[in-house]
């Protein structure tokens, strides 16, 4: 049976298992708001696809990368900054490529208003 990416399927059990880490070190990283598991009606813990990708990442920060936890919450949250922002970068060029489409003028002629001032100058005798 195939899950929905952020769907919440996998017990805390399940996730220490697949990843090899003690229960105790996925409720730390809860505690330091790393990750943030849904809650069953029981209150139990359960993880999606997308949670263990991102234990994944940690780990892989903290193991091989030898990056501390302040500087793992840091990385996230930047990551997490870009994502928005290339998301809205994206969204951005499309309504700029939708406005191109829409244009009725075609992109090589332009209307062009350019404003002159004239000054009088009055000489008196």
């Amino acid at each position: 049976m195939m899950h929905h990416y952020d769907e919440p399927v996998y017990l805390i059990s399940i996730v220490s298992k697949m990843l090899d880490i003690h229960p105790q070190t996925l409720r730390q990283y809860e505690r330091e708001n790393l990750i943030c598991p849904s809650r069953s009606d029981g209150r139990i813990r359960l993880y999606s696809q997308r949670d263990v990708d991102k234990i994944k990442l940690i780990l892989r920060l903290t193991r091989e990368l030898g990056v501390n936890i302040a500087g793992v919450d840091i990385i996230l949250r930047l990551r997490e900054s870009v994502d928005s922002m290339e998301k809205e970068i994206a969204e951005l060029r499309h309504e700029v490529q939708r406005a191109n489409n829409a244009r009725s003028v075609s992109p090589d002629k332009a209307l062009v208003t350019k404003r002159s001032t004239y000054e009088m100058i009055i000489f008196e005798e």
